[in-house]
């Protein structure tokens, strides 16, 4: 596990995660799966790409999450 990676979800955060918040998890775990901090230009394209589906992935599982006790659980 990626230690610089903090978990996005209340009560770890006060109110939802943002998506700078959520993007630099995306980039902290590629770069750790990767191996690379900054990849070399010929794999610029695939990185990016990754990490851009890991933060829509990200976001689609932190807004379907239901916290016990949360204001969004509450309302439900």
């Amino acid at each position: 596990m990626c230690r610089s990676i903090k978990t996005l979800r209340p009560p770890a955060l006060p109110e939802e995660a943002t998506e700078d918040e959520i993007r630099a998890a995306a980039l902290q775990y590629v770069r750790k799966v990767s191996g690379f901090r900054a990849p070399a230009a010929h794999n610029r394209e695939v990185f990016e790409r990754a990490v851009d589906e890991i933060a829509r992935a990200t976001a689609e599982l932190l807004d379907g999450l239901e916290v016990r006790g949360s204001a969004k659980a509450q309302a439900s």
